[in-house]
């Protein structure tokens, strides 16, 4: 069965975005050619990106512009939007998945001969999957930042989870790099 790991860069204080949509300038803090470099290692695991549809559309619209390693990856992957409003999905080998996604994630990950299921950013879905006992592991990087204010990754109403270290690796910028097992699947397995 393939696992669902969630990757997202979050701040001291919690919030994995500032206070508006696509606030990310933490991302700086952390960025370097040892976090590059875990990208790509990283894409290396992924059969499937999911993306909630306000994420895709704020990473379709950035990595169709890019160039580099980074973004060759990013283009190139399969990748999937759970969306209710979607309609069309026009990044390259991108399908929607229409309606509940915990249904949608129990097939995907049925899927056979397949790597791994990744969800970068997402917070609302990725709050759904973790209530509905569908995430696996979760991959942080820690950003040596304040903000004070923002978008939290990790919601008020989440219901209470366990997790595992897995493995911590200090990034030369100060960010740290952490991988937890989540411990407690619960919810509608």
């Amino acid at each position: 069965m393939r696992r669902l790991v969630v990757w997202n860069v979050m701040t001291l204080d919690g919030y994995f975005e500032g206070t508006t949509p696509w606030a990310l300038d933490h991302h700086g803090t952390v960025w370097g050619d040892e976090l590059e470099a875990f990208s790509l290692q990283q894409g290396d695991e992924i059969g499937t990106l999911l993306f909630g549809r306000c994420t895709y559309e704020g990473m379709a619209s950035h990595w169709r512009n890019e160039t580099g390693a980074v973004a060759d990856m990013m283009n190139s992957l399969e990748k999937a939007v759970i969306t209710r409003t979607l309609e069309t999905a026009d990044w390259s080998n991108t399908r929607l998945l229409k309606g509940e996604a915990g249904e949608h994630v129990r097939v995907l990950k049925r899927e056979t001969g397949k790597r791994d299921i990744f969800v970068f950013g997402s917070a609302n879905l990725v709050d759904t999957l973790l209530a509905r006992g569908l995430v696996d592991e979760y991959r942080i990087c820690l950003a040596p930042i304040v903000l004070g204010a923002g978008s939290p990754l990790f919601k008020a109403n989440a219901i209470q989870k366990n997790f595992e270290l897995m493995r911590a690796d200090a990034l030369k910028s100060g960010g740290v790099i952490l991988r937890y097992k989540c411990l407690q699947k619960g919810g509608e397995v």
